[in-house]
Protein backbone atom coordinates (compact mmCIF):
# COMPACT_ATOMS: atom_id res chain seq x y z
CA UNK A 1 0.00 0.00 0.00
CA UNK A 2 1.28 3.56 -1.35
CA UNK A 3 1.53 5.82 1.89
CA UNK A 4 1.53 9.65 1.28
CA UNK A 5 4.56 11.87 3.50
CA UNK A 6 3.32 15.18 2.22
CA UNK A 7 7.08 14.78 1.03
CA UNK A 8 7.24 17.43 -2.01
CA UNK A 9 10.37 16.02 -4.16
CA UNK A 10 11.42 18.66 -7.19
CA UNK A 11 10.88 17.11 -10.62
CA UNK A 12 12.14 19.56 -12.32
CA UNK A 13 14.66 22.64 -11.74
CA UNK A 14 13.74 26.15 -11.68
CA UNK A 15 15.68 28.74 -13.53
CA UNK A 16 16.48 30.24 -10.40
CA UNK A 17 19.17 27.29 -9.97
CA UNK A 18 20.22 26.63 -13.26
CA UNK A 19 24.00 28.13 -11.99
CA UNK A 20 23.97 25.67 -9.69
CA UNK A 21 23.82 23.30 -12.70
CA UNK A 22 26.25 24.37 -15.23
CA UNK A 23 27.19 21.53 -17.66
CA UNK A 24 24.50 19.27 -15.60
CA UNK A 25 21.29 17.61 -17.66
CA UNK A 26 18.62 18.50 -15.74
CA UNK A 27 14.90 18.68 -16.31
CA UNK A 28 12.55 21.87 -17.37
CA UNK A 29 8.56 21.87 -17.07
CA UNK A 30 6.48 24.25 -18.38
CA UNK A 31 4.90 25.88 -21.86
CA UNK A 32 5.81 26.50 -24.94
CA UNK A 33 5.97 30.07 -24.85
CA UNK A 34 7.98 30.33 -28.47
CA UNK A 35 9.53 28.56 -31.33
CA UNK A 36 11.78 30.49 -33.11
CA UNK A 37 13.23 28.69 -36.18
CA UNK A 38 16.17 29.30 -37.20
CA UNK A 39 19.33 28.09 -39.95
CA UNK A 40 20.06 24.63 -38.96
CA UNK A 41 18.60 24.72 -34.92
CA UNK A 42 15.43 26.68 -32.78
CA UNK A 43 15.20 28.70 -29.96
CA UNK A 44 12.11 27.44 -28.01
CA UNK A 45 11.44 29.71 -24.89
CA UNK A 46 9.40 27.39 -22.17
CA UNK A 47 7.48 29.45 -19.85
CA UNK A 48 7.31 27.80 -16.33
CA UNK A 49 5.11 29.47 -13.16
CA UNK A 50 7.48 32.78 -12.96
CA UNK A 51 10.50 32.70 -15.54
CA UNK A 52 10.56 32.60 -19.15
CA UNK A 53 13.76 29.87 -20.14
CA UNK A 54 15.80 30.18 -23.31
CA UNK A 55 16.26 26.31 -24.63
CA UNK A 56 18.15 25.42 -27.99
CA UNK A 57 17.64 22.33 -29.75
CA UNK A 58 20.06 21.79 -32.81
CA UNK A 59 20.41 18.14 -34.37
CA UNK A 60 23.94 18.29 -33.00
CA UNK A 61 23.39 18.28 -29.35
CA UNK A 62 21.76 14.63 -29.22
CA UNK A 63 19.63 12.34 -31.19
CA UNK A 64 16.18 13.70 -30.51
CA UNK A 65 14.56 14.96 -33.62
CA UNK A 66 12.11 17.74 -32.64
CA UNK A 67 8.74 17.55 -35.35
CA UNK A 68 5.77 19.47 -35.51
CA UNK A 69 3.96 18.24 -32.76
CA UNK A 70 5.75 20.43 -30.56
CA UNK A 71 4.37 23.50 -31.32
CA UNK A 72 3.61 26.78 -28.60
CA UNK A 73 0.78 26.02 -26.56
CA UNK A 74 2.36 22.71 -25.46
CA UNK A 75 2.86 21.59 -21.77
CA UNK A 76 6.07 19.66 -22.13
CA UNK A 77 8.96 17.86 -19.92
CA UNK A 78 12.19 19.28 -21.25
CA UNK A 79 15.77 17.43 -20.57
CA UNK A 80 18.79 19.19 -21.60
CA UNK A 81 22.15 20.26 -20.50
CA UNK A 82 22.33 23.52 -18.91
CA UNK A 83 24.82 25.74 -20.17
CA UNK A 84 25.95 29.56 -20.16
CA UNK A 85 24.34 32.02 -22.69
CA UNK A 86 27.12 33.26 -25.13
CA UNK A 87 25.36 36.18 -25.79
CA UNK A 88 24.08 37.43 -22.23
CA UNK A 89 26.30 37.71 -19.16
CA UNK A 90 24.56 35.62 -15.82
CA UNK A 91 21.94 34.45 -18.28
CA UNK A 92 21.69 30.39 -18.53
CA UNK A 93 19.95 28.57 -21.19
CA UNK A 94 19.15 24.84 -21.79
CA UNK A 95 20.43 22.14 -24.68
CA UNK A 96 17.80 20.49 -25.17
CA UNK A 97 18.27 16.45 -25.54
CA UNK A 98 14.05 15.54 -25.18
CA UNK A 99 10.81 16.94 -25.04
CA UNK A 100 7.74 14.86 -23.66
CA UNK A 101 4.89 16.71 -24.87
CA UNK A 102 2.33 16.19 -21.93
CA UNK A 103 -0.24 17.96 -23.81
CA UNK A 104 -0.87 19.65 -26.65
CA UNK A 105 -3.43 23.09 -27.35
CA UNK A 106 -6.54 21.89 -29.59
CA UNK A 107 -6.49 25.10 -31.31
CA UNK A 108 -3.97 27.33 -31.73
CA UNK A 109 -3.92 30.99 -29.91
CA UNK A 110 -6.69 33.28 -30.34
CA UNK A 111 -4.43 36.15 -29.88
CA UNK A 112 -0.34 36.92 -29.47
CA UNK A 113 0.71 36.18 -26.05
CA UNK A 114 4.30 35.89 -26.63
CA UNK A 115 5.47 39.62 -27.64
CA UNK A 116 7.15 41.57 -24.93
CA UNK A 117 3.65 43.28 -23.93
CA UNK A 118 0.45 43.28 -24.96
CA UNK A 119 -0.16 47.01 -25.44
CA UNK A 120 -1.53 46.96 -28.73
CA UNK A 121 -4.78 45.21 -27.80
CA UNK A 122 -7.67 46.81 -27.22
CA UNK A 123 -8.69 46.29 -23.04
CA UNK A 124 -12.07 44.28 -23.62
CA UNK A 125 -10.16 42.16 -26.29
CA UNK A 126 -7.66 41.58 -23.45
CA UNK A 127 -10.53 40.89 -20.77
CA UNK A 128 -12.23 38.69 -23.25
CA UNK A 129 -9.55 36.50 -23.42
CA UNK A 130 -8.41 36.42 -19.94
CA UNK A 131 -7.13 33.16 -19.31
CA UNK A 132 -4.84 33.21 -22.57
CA UNK A 133 -3.64 36.93 -21.87
CA UNK A 134 -2.41 36.34 -18.28
CA UNK A 135 0.06 34.14 -20.15
CA UNK A 136 1.74 37.20 -21.03
CA UNK A 137 4.93 37.92 -19.04
CA UNK A 138 4.41 41.44 -18.27
CA UNK A 139 0.31 40.63 -17.33
CA UNK A 140 1.25 37.53 -15.07
CA UNK A 141 3.94 40.07 -13.29
CA UNK A 142 1.10 42.57 -12.38
CA UNK A 143 -0.22 39.61 -10.18
CA UNK A 144 3.25 38.40 -8.69
CA UNK A 145 3.48 42.45 -7.10
CA UNK A 146 -0.50 42.38 -6.06
CA UNK A 147 0.26 38.96 -4.08
CA UNK A 148 3.47 40.84 -2.94
CA UNK A 149 1.45 44.07 -2.16
CA UNK A 150 -1.36 41.92 -0.13
CA UNK A 151 1.70 39.56 1.28
CA UNK A 152 3.17 42.42 2.85
CA UNK A 153 0.40 43.77 4.18
CA UNK A 154 -0.04 40.66 5.92
CA UNK A 155 2.87 40.01 6.83
CA UNK A 156 3.28 43.23 8.83
CA UNK A 157 0.28 43.24 10.81
CA UNK A 158 1.22 39.73 11.77
CA UNK A 159 4.13 41.18 13.52
CA UNK A 160 2.09 43.84 15.22
CA UNK A 161 -0.23 41.00 16.96
CA UNK A 162 -2.98 41.36 14.55
CA UNK A 163 -5.42 38.72 13.86
CA UNK A 164 -6.34 37.47 11.11
CA UNK A 165 -10.37 37.23 10.65
CA UNK A 166 -12.75 36.17 7.51
CA UNK A 167 -16.02 37.82 7.78
CA UNK A 168 -19.95 37.34 6.17
CA UNK A 169 -20.26 38.26 2.58
CA UNK A 170 -23.71 37.86 3.08
CA UNK A 171 -25.18 40.34 5.57
CA UNK A 172 -28.43 41.60 7.25
CA UNK A 173 -27.46 45.09 6.44
CA UNK A 174 -25.16 47.59 4.49
CA UNK A 175 -22.08 48.77 6.78
CA UNK A 176 -22.77 51.79 4.33
CA UNK A 177 -25.98 51.81 3.02
CA UNK A 178 -27.04 54.11 0.26
CA UNK A 179 -28.33 52.71 -3.26
CA UNK A 180 -24.25 51.68 -3.62
CA UNK A 181 -26.17 47.80 -2.07
CA UNK A 182 -26.13 44.45 -4.13
CA UNK A 183 -29.50 42.77 -3.04
CA UNK A 184 -30.15 39.37 -2.95
CA UNK A 185 -33.45 37.00 -2.13
CA UNK A 186 -32.02 34.63 0.46
CA UNK A 187 -34.67 31.72 1.09
CA UNK A 188 -37.27 34.30 0.44
CA UNK A 189 -35.55 37.16 2.62
CA UNK A 190 -33.55 40.11 1.48
CA UNK A 191 -29.95 40.30 2.23
CA UNK A 192 -26.94 42.40 1.00
CA UNK A 193 -23.43 41.72 -0.08
CA UNK A 194 -20.88 42.85 1.78
CA UNK A 195 -19.57 46.53 1.19
CA UNK A 196 -17.10 46.36 3.60
CA UNK A 197 -16.49 43.91 7.05
CA UNK A 198 -17.11 47.04 9.05
CA UNK A 199 -19.40 45.95 11.18
CA UNK A 200 -17.39 42.45 11.88
CA UNK A 201 -14.34 44.05 12.48
CA UNK A 202 -15.36 46.44 14.98
CA UNK A 203 -17.38 43.59 16.59
CA UNK A 204 -14.22 41.46 16.84
CA UNK A 205 -11.80 44.49 18.34
CA UNK A 206 -13.18 43.63 21.94
CA UNK A 207 -11.78 39.78 21.35
CA UNK A 208 -8.82 40.34 19.68
CA UNK A 209 -8.04 44.11 19.98
CA UNK A 210 -6.10 44.15 16.49
CA UNK A 211 -7.65 42.26 13.20
CA UNK A 212 -7.39 42.39 9.89
CA UNK A 213 -8.95 41.19 6.34
CA UNK A 214 -8.29 40.92 3.40
CA UNK A 215 -11.20 39.80 1.06
CA UNK A 216 -13.65 40.95 -1.60
CA UNK A 217 -16.37 43.62 -0.97
CA UNK A 218 -19.28 44.72 -3.68
CA UNK A 219 -20.54 47.47 -4.13
CA UNK A 220 -23.47 47.92 -6.46
CA UNK A 221 -22.55 51.69 -8.36
CA UNK A 222 -23.90 52.42 -11.69
CA UNK A 223 -20.12 53.88 -12.62
CA UNK A 224 -18.40 52.57 -15.74
CA UNK A 225 -15.34 54.75 -15.37
CA UNK A 226 -11.23 53.92 -15.52
CA UNK A 227 -11.43 54.01 -11.35
CA UNK A 228 -14.32 51.98 -10.29
CA UNK A 229 -15.20 47.88 -10.36
CA UNK A 230 -18.18 46.46 -8.46
CA UNK A 231 -15.96 43.80 -6.92
CA UNK A 232 -12.38 44.20 -5.33
CA UNK A 233 -10.40 43.59 -2.92
CA UNK A 234 -10.09 45.27 0.09
CA UNK A 235 -7.50 44.89 3.14
CA UNK A 236 -9.23 46.02 6.07
CA UNK A 237 -7.84 46.33 9.57
CA UNK A 238 -9.34 47.88 12.85
CA UNK A 239 -7.27 48.33 16.00
CA UNK A 240 -8.49 48.64 19.48
CA UNK A 241 -6.98 50.92 22.56
CA UNK A 242 -6.26 53.82 20.51
CA UNK A 243 -5.58 57.16 21.71
CA UNK A 244 -6.01 59.03 18.42
CA UNK A 245 -6.80 58.46 14.77
CA UNK A 246 -3.14 59.34 14.09
CA UNK A 247 -2.17 55.77 15.47
CA UNK A 248 -4.29 54.58 12.43
CA UNK A 249 -2.06 56.52 10.10
CA UNK A 250 0.99 55.57 11.45
CA UNK A 251 0.01 51.73 11.30
CA UNK A 252 -0.44 52.29 7.77
CA UNK A 253 2.67 54.32 7.11
CA UNK A 254 4.30 50.92 8.42
CA UNK A 255 2.31 48.86 6.26
CA UNK A 256 3.19 50.27 3.03
CA UNK A 257 7.20 50.68 3.93
CA UNK A 258 7.35 46.86 4.72
CA UNK A 259 5.45 46.55 1.49
CA UNK A 260 7.68 48.62 -0.46
CA UNK A 261 10.50 47.14 1.05
CA UNK A 262 9.29 43.41 0.31
CA UNK A 263 8.69 44.56 -3.00
CA UNK A 264 12.05 44.98 -3.72
CA UNK A 265 13.53 42.54 -2.06
CA UNK A 266 11.81 39.71 -3.62
CA UNK A 267 9.74 41.15 -6.62
CA UNK A 268 12.59 42.69 -8.05
CA UNK A 269 12.62 40.44 -11.40
CA UNK A 270 8.56 41.43 -11.95
CA UNK A 271 9.35 45.10 -11.23
CA UNK A 272 12.18 45.03 -13.48
CA UNK A 273 9.70 43.80 -16.45
CA UNK A 274 6.88 46.14 -15.40
CA UNK A 275 10.08 49.08 -15.05
CA UNK A 276 7.86 50.08 -11.95
CA UNK A 277 9.20 53.60 -9.88
CA UNK A 278 8.69 52.43 -6.45
CA UNK A 279 7.99 54.93 -3.63
CA UNK A 280 10.08 55.63 -1.04
CA UNK A 281 8.60 56.15 2.42
CA UNK A 282 9.81 57.59 5.22
CA UNK A 283 6.95 59.60 6.43
CA UNK A 284 3.75 60.96 5.60
CA UNK A 285 2.51 64.37 5.07
CA UNK A 286 -0.73 65.47 6.03
CA UNK A 287 -3.27 67.46 5.66
CA UNK A 288 -6.50 68.81 6.84
CA UNK A 289 -9.61 68.70 4.22
CA UNK A 290 -10.43 72.09 4.46
CA UNK A 291 -6.95 73.86 4.25
CA UNK A 292 -6.97 71.46 1.48
CA UNK A 293 -9.36 73.19 -0.45
CA UNK A 294 -8.18 76.12 0.28
CA UNK A 295 -4.62 74.66 -1.22
CA UNK A 296 -6.68 73.92 -4.86
CA UNK A 297 -8.10 77.34 -4.47
CA UNK A 298 -5.17 79.67 -3.94
CA UNK A 299 -2.21 77.41 -5.05
CA UNK A 300 -3.97 76.29 -8.36
CA UNK A 301 -6.72 78.85 -8.98
CA UNK A 302 -9.76 76.07 -9.03
CA UNK A 303 -13.49 77.13 -8.13
CA UNK A 304 -14.72 74.56 -5.63
CA UNK A 305 -17.96 73.89 -6.17
CA UNK A 306 -18.44 70.85 -3.48
CA UNK A 307 -17.14 71.50 0.09
CA UNK A 308 -17.95 67.64 1.29
CA UNK A 309 -15.87 65.77 -0.96
CA UNK A 310 -12.78 65.99 -3.43
CA UNK A 311 -13.57 65.52 -7.48
CA UNK A 312 -11.02 63.67 -9.21
CA UNK A 313 -9.13 66.47 -10.48
CA UNK A 314 -8.78 67.96 -6.50
CA UNK A 315 -7.00 64.83 -5.88
CA UNK A 316 -5.07 64.97 -8.82
CA UNK A 317 -3.71 68.51 -8.29
CA UNK A 318 -3.64 67.39 -3.92
CA UNK A 319 -1.36 64.37 -5.38
CA UNK A 320 1.03 66.91 -7.59
CA UNK A 321 0.88 69.55 -4.34
CA UNK A 322 2.41 67.05 -1.96
CA UNK A 323 5.44 65.97 -4.26
CA UNK A 324 6.27 69.46 -5.11
CA UNK A 325 6.29 70.24 -1.71
CA UNK A 326 6.99 67.12 0.25
CA UNK A 327 8.94 65.00 -2.38
CA UNK A 328 6.18 62.41 -1.59
CA UNK A 329 4.29 60.15 -3.62
CA UNK A 330 1.28 59.75 -0.63
CA UNK A 331 -0.69 62.42 1.29
CA UNK A 332 -3.03 61.80 4.23
CA UNK A 333 -6.05 64.25 4.42
CA UNK A 334 -7.75 64.03 7.72
CA UNK A 335 -11.07 65.91 8.99
CA UNK A 336 -13.59 64.99 6.20
CA UNK A 337 -17.05 66.85 6.87
CA UNK A 338 -19.38 64.41 9.27
CA UNK A 339 -22.11 64.73 6.88
CA UNK A 340 -19.56 62.58 4.26
CA UNK A 341 -18.95 59.88 6.32
CA UNK A 342 -20.39 56.47 7.59
CA UNK A 343 -22.72 56.63 10.66
CA UNK A 344 -19.77 55.23 12.57
CA UNK A 345 -17.33 58.06 12.15
CA UNK A 346 -16.34 59.90 15.38
CA UNK A 347 -16.38 63.41 15.07
CA UNK A 348 -14.14 65.44 16.12
CA UNK A 349 -15.04 67.24 19.73
CA UNK A 350 -13.95 70.39 19.30
CA UNK A 351 -15.52 71.20 16.03
CA UNK A 352 -18.58 67.84 15.33
CA UNK A 353 -18.98 69.33 11.79
CA UNK A 354 -15.52 67.39 11.07
CA UNK A 355 -14.82 63.58 11.88
CA UNK A 356 -11.73 62.56 13.32
CA UNK A 357 -11.35 60.29 9.56
CA UNK A 358 -9.01 60.49 6.67
CA UNK A 359 -8.09 59.61 3.23
CA UNK A 360 -5.16 58.44 1.81
CA UNK A 361 -3.89 59.75 -1.97
CA UNK A 362 -1.55 58.03 -3.61
CA UNK A 363 0.09 59.91 -6.86
CA UNK A 364 -3.10 62.09 -6.82
CA UNK A 365 -6.02 59.01 -6.03
CA UNK A 366 -7.42 57.62 -2.98
CA UNK A 367 -6.84 54.46 -2.02
CA UNK A 368 -7.36 54.26 1.30
CA UNK A 369 -10.58 55.68 3.97
CA UNK A 370 -10.29 55.42 7.43
CA UNK A 371 -10.08 56.65 10.91
CA UNK A 372 -11.58 56.74 14.25
CA UNK A 373 -15.26 55.56 15.14
CA UNK A 374 -18.13 55.83 17.65
CA UNK A 375 -17.29 53.39 20.46
CA UNK A 376 -19.67 54.85 22.79
CA UNK A 377 -23.03 53.03 22.81
CA UNK A 378 -25.38 56.13 23.35
CA UNK A 379 -23.23 58.42 21.10
CA UNK A 380 -23.69 55.63 18.34
CA UNK A 381 -27.39 54.83 18.83
CA UNK A 382 -27.92 59.22 19.45
CA UNK A 383 -25.83 59.64 15.94
CA UNK A 384 -27.97 57.38 14.36
CA UNK A 385 -31.20 58.71 15.15
CA UNK A 386 -30.62 62.25 13.96
CA UNK A 387 -29.76 60.40 10.46
CA UNK A 388 -33.24 58.91 10.21
CA UNK A 389 -31.37 55.88 11.23
CA UNK A 390 -33.61 53.06 13.00
CA UNK A 391 -31.05 51.52 16.06
CA UNK A 392 -33.00 48.21 16.08
CA UNK A 393 -31.86 47.52 12.57
CA UNK A 394 -28.35 47.16 13.71
CA UNK A 395 -28.87 45.33 16.75
CA UNK A 396 -25.98 42.84 16.62
CA UNK A 397 -24.09 45.81 15.69
CA UNK A 398 -25.01 47.62 18.78
CA UNK A 399 -24.44 44.59 20.61
CA UNK A 400 -20.75 44.85 21.02
CA UNK A 401 -21.57 48.78 21.47
CA UNK A 402 -24.04 48.36 24.51
CA UNK A 403 -21.54 45.63 25.98
CA UNK A 404 -18.32 47.71 25.87
CA UNK A 405 -15.96 48.86 23.58
CA UNK A 406 -12.12 50.38 23.64
CA UNK A 407 -11.25 53.44 21.70
CA UNK A 408 -10.57 51.64 18.31
CA UNK A 409 -10.49 52.65 14.79
CA UNK A 410 -9.61 51.33 11.40
CA UNK A 411 -9.43 51.64 7.06
CA UNK A 412 -9.84 49.84 3.99
CA UNK A 413 -7.33 50.00 1.75
CA UNK A 414 -8.54 48.93 -2.46
CA UNK A 415 -5.81 46.35 -3.48
CA UNK A 416 -6.17 46.87 -7.43
CA UNK A 417 -6.44 50.91 -6.42
CA UNK A 418 -2.81 50.55 -4.91
CA UNK A 419 -1.71 48.59 -7.62
CA UNK A 420 -3.10 50.80 -10.68
CA UNK A 421 -1.18 53.59 -9.68
CA UNK A 422 2.20 51.96 -8.25
CA UNK A 423 2.25 50.14 -11.95
CA UNK A 424 1.52 53.33 -13.73
CA UNK A 425 -1.94 52.27 -15.58
CA UNK A 426 -4.89 53.95 -16.67
CA UNK A 427 -7.88 51.79 -15.83
CA UNK A 428 -8.58 49.64 -12.84
CA UNK A 429 -9.05 46.68 -14.92
CA UNK A 430 -5.22 45.96 -15.68
CA UNK A 431 -5.17 45.66 -12.02
CA UNK A 432 -8.04 43.18 -11.69
CA UNK A 433 -7.28 39.36 -12.41
CA UNK A 434 -11.26 39.28 -13.89
CA UNK A 435 -12.61 42.04 -13.39
CA UNK A 436 -16.60 42.79 -12.44
CA UNK A 437 -17.90 46.18 -13.35
CA UNK A 438 -21.31 46.78 -14.39
CA UNK A 439 -21.21 45.52 -18.16
CA UNK A 440 -18.41 42.54 -17.44
CA UNK A 441 -19.36 39.00 -15.44
CA UNK A 442 -16.98 36.83 -17.62
CA UNK A 443 -14.96 35.14 -18.03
Amino acid sequence: MDKINGVMDKTSVEYKDFSKHVDEVVVLKGMIHRIREMTGFAFVIIRTARDVVQCVYSPEFSEYRMDEKVVEGCAVKATGKVVKDQTREDRYELQIHNIEILSTPAEMMPIVINKKQLDNIPLDLNLNFRPVTLRNPKERAVFKIQEGIARGFREFLLSQQFTEIRTPKINAQGAEGGANIFRLDYFGKQVFLAQSPQFYKQMLVPVYERVFEVGPVFRAEHHDTSRHLNEYISMDLEMGFIDSFHDIMNMETGALKYIMELLKSEYSEELALLNVNLPNIDEIPTIRFMDAKEIITKKFKKKITDYRDFEPEEEQLLGKWAKQEYNSDFLFVTHYPSEKRPFYAMDDPEDPEYTLSFDLLFRGIEITTGGQRIHDYNAQVAKMRARGMNPDDFESYLMAHKYGMPPHGGLGLGLERITMHLLGFKNVRYASLFPRDINRVTP
